[in-house]
């Protein structure tokens, strides 16, 4: 049967089709990035390690006395059977960096999501309904604030706050160390193996500690909804459609919920959608400020290790995630309003 235009299938193909350019542009990026660096990597981490022979023997391991070309063919196919490679440090596979510390990431990044969305969307709905009030200059200011400050500053301010003076939550790690070192690893995601085994204490303590970190790493997302909400809320309520509902004398807070807030949400996902980028960006200085066992942290120590081999995997496999995230909300914007198809 011939696929209609406008159709949600279409549109799905149209969307992974125009993926792969951008995807082997994305590759191109990053295999040359890596090879702008001075040296090779093998010497970049264990020059200061290895003799000269042993050096050579790991660069011809690893490809890296192979032409350039054919390099990258092979990195290139590589990654389409999503093999990342291996670290030089260490000779770990990228793909278990991922499956080991990738739970702690997404803990975070779905902590920092609740946040965003707890805080984002009632707060813009609140700036557009007091639009010019006190109240609404007030909401606007934080969410600059929120959006424009560090992360890493936040990150410290509220361990300094919330840590060292009030002592109210932990500043450090996903658990404390007695937690962290009896629990059983299922899933490699800690707070998921603390609930599936029932243990409330655990599972307070790791919340505990996943509060400071969704929040700072939040905080980085809220400033964007609220404006978001807000202009979208302002312009919606002021379409003939909202003026006919008021005409008709439903009440204002109906009108606001089922005609203004609903549609104003459309343009939300989309760029909500973008801010996962952003989102894992921001994860590597939160995981660095407060410890946190995740991807980004190990990125982190690669980096500092010069392990140019592991952070080009690294590096690759999330990018491929922000693209199939992408590709995700487009879905998801299709599904939510049919025009976006044509």
């Amino acid at each position: 049967m011939a696929v209609r235009s406008g159709s949600l299938a279409r549109f799905v193909v149209t969307r992974i089709v125009l993926a792969v350019p951008m995807v082997l542009l994305l590759l191109t990026f990053v295999f040359l990035l890596m090879r702008v660096a001075p040296g090779d990597p093998v010497t970049a981490a264990l020059g200061d390690r290895l003799s000269a022979a042993d050096l050579a023997q790991r660069r011809a391991a690893a490809g890296l006395d192979r032409p350039l070309l054919q390099q990258y063919w092979e990195y290139v196919s590589h990654v389409a059977r999503l093999d990342f490679g291996r670290t030089i440090t260490d000779n770990r596979a990228v793909s278990d960096i991922f499956v080991e510390n990738g739970g702690a990431t997404l803990t975070l990044s779905i902590g920092a999501l609740v946040v965003a969305v707890g805080l984002g969307l009632p707060l813009g709905l609140v700036a557009g309904r007091r639009r010019d009030s006190v109240l609404d200059v007030g909401i606007r200011l934080f969410g600059i604030v929120s959006y424009a400050a560090p992360v890493f500053f936040i990150g410290l301010l509220l361990q300094l706050v919330f840590g060292k003076a009030l002592g109210w939550l932990p500043t450090s790690g996903q658990a404390s160390p007695v937690v962290q070192a009896t629990a059983e690893s299922k899933t490699h995601i800690l707070l998921l193996d603390m609930l599936l085994t029932g243990d409330t204490g655990d599972i307070t303590d790791a919340l505990k500690h996943l509060v400071l970190p969704s929040v700072t790493l939040g905080l980085l997302v809220v400033g964007v909804l609220i404006r978001l909400v807000r202009v979208n809320l302002i312009s919606t309520l002021q379409s003939d459609y909202v003026e006919a509902a008021r005409a008709r004398g439903i009440r204002e807070r109906q009108v606001v919920r089922s005609h203004g807030f609903r549609n104003a949400l459309v343009p939300v996902v989309t760029v909500f959608g973008l801010q996962v980028a952003a989102l894992l960006g921001g994860a590597v200085l939160t995981e660095e400020t407060f410890n946190w066992p995740g991807v980004g942290n190990e990125l982190v120590r690669y980096l500092n290790n010069r392990d140019y081999t592991a952070v080009q995997g690294i590096i690759t496999a999330i990018a491929l995630v922000v693209v199939v995230m992408s590709l995700l909300i487009d879905v998801v914007n299709a599904l939510i309003d049919p025009r976006i198809r044509y």
